[in-house]
């Protein structure tokens, strides 16, 4: 008989395993068999609870997402002014939790997954909907094209991540220069 309460403990040490052994293998190239000794448990439970990789990795990245948002709300509800708000997302894009090695691996499976799985597609969409939403937001009133600065601040965003990740930059320090760099070139055209 199973114990009451336990699946959300279960699902919760599946994810954390999960993001830590892909981070160790640094691909997503691991077995659910992997997944589940990391976490304590037998594969036919984390099968029970997920189906499959694949879904735990959605319900990894997921959490991932969920911790990035509690991030950028933190940074948000601090931040008084349009210009703020918009450097605060940056901030958040760029913070040191986002350079942990197992959630960048997590990110560039991520990237590259959504290109052949729909629901990760769906997922990194969902994301990069949110960022622009965000960027939208914070740049009204101090931009002349709110709508296309926010696509290009959040491509640039997402672009940049990439590069410092893969170049191994554990504090994405110069990314973060590069993307407020281009924040005051995009607000200046309005000024």
């Amino acid at each position: 008989m199973p114990k009451l309460g336990m699946e959300p403990i279960r699902r919760a040490a599946l994810v954390e395993a999960t993001i830590a052994e892909i981070g160790e293998a640094g691909s997503l190239d691991v077995t659910v068999s992997q997944i589940a000794k990391r976490a304590g448990m037998s594969s036919a439970l984390a099968h029970h609870y997920f189906g499959g990789k694949h879904q735990i990795f959605l319900a990894a990245m997921g959490q991932i997402l969920l911790d990035y948002r509690a991030e950028v709300l933190d940074v948000l509800t601090k931040a008084r002014t349009p210009r703020a708000r918009a450097e605060a997302l940056i901030n958040a894009s760029f913070a040191p939790s986002s350079f942990a090695p197992a959630t960048v691996v997590a990110w560039m499976t991520l990237y590259a997954h959504a290109t052949t799985h729909p629901e990760t597609h769906r997922l990194l969409m969902l994301y990069q909907k949110r960022l622009r939403s965000n960027l939208t937001h914070a740049l009204r009133g101090i931009s002349a094209d709110p709508r296309n600065d926010a696509e290009m601040l959040g491509a640039l965003i997402d672009g940049l991540y990439l590069r410092a990740a893969l170049a191994k930059d554990a504090s994405g320090d110069s990314a973060k220069a590069t993307a407020l760099r281009a924040l005051d070139t995009l607000t200046r055209r309005h000024q």
